[in-house]
């Protein structure tokens, strides 16, 4: 009994053994030369097989940030994105666009309901002149105060390449689509804000994520057994920039001292003064999207430039804010204030009183400028 199963078991080995050398003799140049086999796939298309290129390809830059409006503008088209809550009536409303227009444009039924951050393709060019300037003011303007957090976008245009657009017909899927331009479908919805389930609808327009430079790296791999190459360390040779290499001893380099911002004022100056007082506060590109005037509670205040007044609302501590609208696509906003003495859609004059200082621990007038929904520095108006 102990024989015949050791002579079974010997027999199934061999046949085991002899079918691997069968499959091994297969995979041969048909001349009976055996293929040189590499089973961790290095060895394939010359020894440089890699999926580094296809894992950068899978990467994509970040979704611009859009403006005040909730737009995001390209050269040949604008989407808008949706905010929390917001139905397509909302966003229509929002852009100056009509709801029906923007239905039929996207697919989307009349009173939608939209999902934060997704994105509607705008059938038409929405200017500049058409912000909702009460949207501007109750939510860009609520920071009000020096070196203050700001969500302020302000592009209007985005740099770098345009995106494709793709329109999806019956049938297809978020990820035939992205198969199709060679992207991530995790890219392709966060670009386009696509719900959980990665639906997607006849007619609808997707962004096709454009592939990130920065994150392209060009390829370094080594062949296998190879070292990477070691890089060049700084040159000893080339002298640091001047000024770059001072010493404790040496002390801190020469810094100008601060502008006297109160004293620049020029009586050529686009815009006069708004306010009599002292400028505590400067304008810092993302930190403070304009100036602050210090002055005595009452005091008047007054339109920077000839315009007609656009908004008046109020911040979250409701406390009202006014804006003007002048030529050139320019806003002029003025917070921190009380006793408005004109009304929305009135025509002002330069020097025109407008508003008092509101009384507080510390009154002052915070001034803005801005050149459609982008804040700008409002000293190169009052200089």
């Amino acid at each position: 009994m102990d024989l015949a199963n050791t002579t079974m078991t010997r027999a199934v080995r061999g046949l085991l053994l002899g079918g691997s050398l069968l499959a091994v003799a297969a995979c041969s140049d048909g001349m009976g030369r055996p293929l040189n086999l590499d089973f961790d796939l290095r060895g394939i298309g010359g020894n440089n097989f890699t999926t580094a290129d296809a894992a950068r390809e899978a990467r994509a830059a970040a979704r611009p940030t859009p403006d005040a409006r909730g737009i995001i503008s390209y050269p040949t088209y604008q989407v808008a994105v949706a905010r929390q809550g917001d139905t397509l009536s909302a966003l229509a409303s929002r852009v100056g666009l009509p709801e029906a227009e923007l239905a039929r444009y996207n697919g989307l039924n009349a009173g939608a309901t939209l999902r934060a951050g997704e994105v509607v393709a705008l059938p038409r060019r929405v200017d500049a002149g058409s912000v909702d300037v009460t949207a501007v003011a109750g939510q860009a303007l609520d920071r009000i105060g020096p070196n203050q957090p700001s969500n302020n976008a302000g592009a209007t245009s985005q740099q770098g390449a345009e995106p494709l657009r793709h329109q999806v017909v019956s049938g297809e899927t978020a990820y035939s689509i992205a198969r199709l331009y060679g992207v991530s479908v995790r890219s392709l919805a966060e670009w386009n804000g696509l719900g959980g389930d990665l639906s997607v609808r006849q007619g609808q327009y997707l962004m096709i994520p454009p592939k990130s430079a920065e994150t392209a790296a060009p390829n370094t791999n080594s062949a296998p057994g190879v070292g990477t190459p070691t890089p060049l360390p700084p040159s000893s040779s080339n002298p640091l920039p001047e000024g770059s290499n001072r010493t404790a001893s040496q002390g801190p380099a020469d810094t100008p001292a601060s502008p006297n911002l109160g004293a620049q004022r020029t009586s050529g100056a686009a815009m006069s003064m708004p306010a009599d007082g002292r400028i505590t506060g400067a304008y810092v590109k993302g930190k403070s999207d304009g100036i602050d005037i210090a002055a005595a509670a009452g005091s008047p205040v007054k339109a920077a430039q000839g315009g007609t007044v656009a908004a008046i609302t109020r911040d979250t501590d409701q406390v009202p804010i006014l804006v003007i609208r002048h030529e050139g696509n320019l806003l002029t906003v003025y917070a921190g204030i009380d006793n408005i003495s004109v009304a929305k859609g009135a025509t002002v004059s330069r020097g025109q009183t407008i508003a008092q200082i509101r009384a507080s621990d510390s009154p002052a007038l915070h001034f803005q400028v801005r050149q459609g929904t982008s804040s700008v520095d409002p000293m190169q108006y009052l200089n």
